[in-house]
């Protein structure tokens, strides 16, 4: 069942997304090479409890920690550690927080020091493909408007788009209905409604689109190893238009 939010409602998840945006900036600054995943979820919580909020994936399905840190051919659901992040490594930071009710749920892609040329095409792809796909995000399209675009755009690019994650709505929830695919699927029949909220979120890879879970139950990877990209905004359908609630 898709949940539909009043403007009161809506206003909450903007509230959620101002802290969000908060923890991103601090994480932002922290990114460096040496610097440790675990920090960085470290400081991530430590933001989050001092705004108020409650990070919304610490033990979600027993997830282990406040953020997800995938590096590299880490596609999504990476759990920080010990690892230092490396000149060149590109890494993904995905969040969602808790705050008074309603969730906010944000990823973007990170580049340490100097990235190659390839990875920087890769990021830029997927950040673009994000804000194609919101712009057709409109009342009246359909969700495989958005999946449409989205896999249109990063093909053409060189690029594939994981099939087997995708965005999802979300507010009440983490994780509500409707599934934003990056694709074209014949689940994307849903039309846009005024009162929905919902997670764009390309998952772009450098190579073949196929992924993996590793030996943690959690980490998805790609299968040959490429490069993968990821971003994620949240959008809400109102009756003034499409509104990006993230503030990235």
């Amino acid at each position: 069942m898709i949940i539909l939010k009043s403007e009161a409602e809506i206003a909450k998840i903007r509230e959620s997304e101002l802290i969000l945006a908060k923890v991103f900036e601090k994480l932002k600054r922290a990114i460096s090479e040496g610097t440790t995943t675990s920090y960085l979820n470290e400081l991530a919580y430590s933001e989050i409890v001092k705004q108020g909020a409650l990070p919304a994936f610490l033990g979600y399905r027993n997830f282990p920690a406040s953020i997800c840190t995938s590096i590299n051919e880490g596609v999504i659901h990476g759990i920080p550690g010990s690892r230092k992040l490396k000149k060149g490594d590109l890494l993904k930071i995905d969040i969602g927080i808790l705050y008074k009710g309603y969730y906010a749920d944000e990823a973007e892609s990170f580049e340490v020091g100097k990235v190659t040329a390839e990875a920087k095409t890769l990021i830029n792809t997927a950040r673009k493909a994000l804000e194609i796909g919101i712009k057709v995000a409109k009342k009246g399209n359909k969700v495989r408007d958005i999946s449409s675009a989205i896999q249109e755009f990063v093909e053409k690019a060189g690029f594939s788009v994981v099939r087997d994650y995708c965005g999802h709505g979300s507010g009440k929830e983490l994780h509500e209905e409707p599934e934003i695919p990056n694709f074209i699927s014949n689940d994307g029949k849903i039309k846009i409604k005024e009162g929905m909220v919902f997670c764009i979120e390309p998952m772009i890879n450098m190579g073949g689109f196929e992924v993996e879970v590793l030996i943690d139950g959690w980490t998805v990877v790609t299968k040959d190893r490429s490069l993968s990209a990821h971003t994620e905004k949240m959008v809400a359908i109102t009756g003034k238009g499409t509104e990006v609630l993230s503030l990235r």
